[in-house]
């Protein structure tokens, strides 16, 4: 990837579990898909505005706003990534998710929490390099 690469991919896990997100800077915006498990879709927008934090004011945290469409429980991933993301770069984020798996147990759920955990961290990682 060079500087001048304005666009991320990256994915964890194995079908059913794998996830990928795909990420696109756009000014000094980002927005992010996350998507995976058996039948991606659109399930949840997250937008996160970052703003000093109301415990510490030297640090920087996130206000987030969720839609979620009807039926759909991807808020806690779009969420997650949105706020981490913002308050990690200090840039406005949009992040779509929506994750799927037939009959999800709860290790499934538990599973794609902790990869979408992960692929954040690392998602971070890459954008901030990009935008040195």
């Amino acid at each position: 990837m060079t500087k001048t690469d304005r666009h991320i991919s990256l994915a964890l896990g194995r079908r059913p579990r794998r996830i990928q997100a795909d990420a696109a800077l756009i000014g000094d915006d980002i927005t992010m898909t996350i998507w995976g498990g058996t039948k991606p879709h659109i399930g949840s927008v997250a937008i996160a505005l970052p703003r000093p934090s109301l415990a510490d004011p030297d640090k920087i945290s996130a206000t987030t706003s969720v839609y979620n469409c009807t039926g759909h429980k991807d808020e806690s991933v779009a969420r997650m990534f949105a706020e981490h993301v913002a308050a990690a770069l200090d840039r406005k984020v949009v992040a779509i998710a929506g994750i799927h798996i037939d009959n999800a147990s709860r290790k499934d759920i538990d599973d794609i929490l902790a990869l979408s955990a992960t692929l954040c961290e690392r998602l971070i990682k890459k954008i901030s390099k990009v935008l040195k």
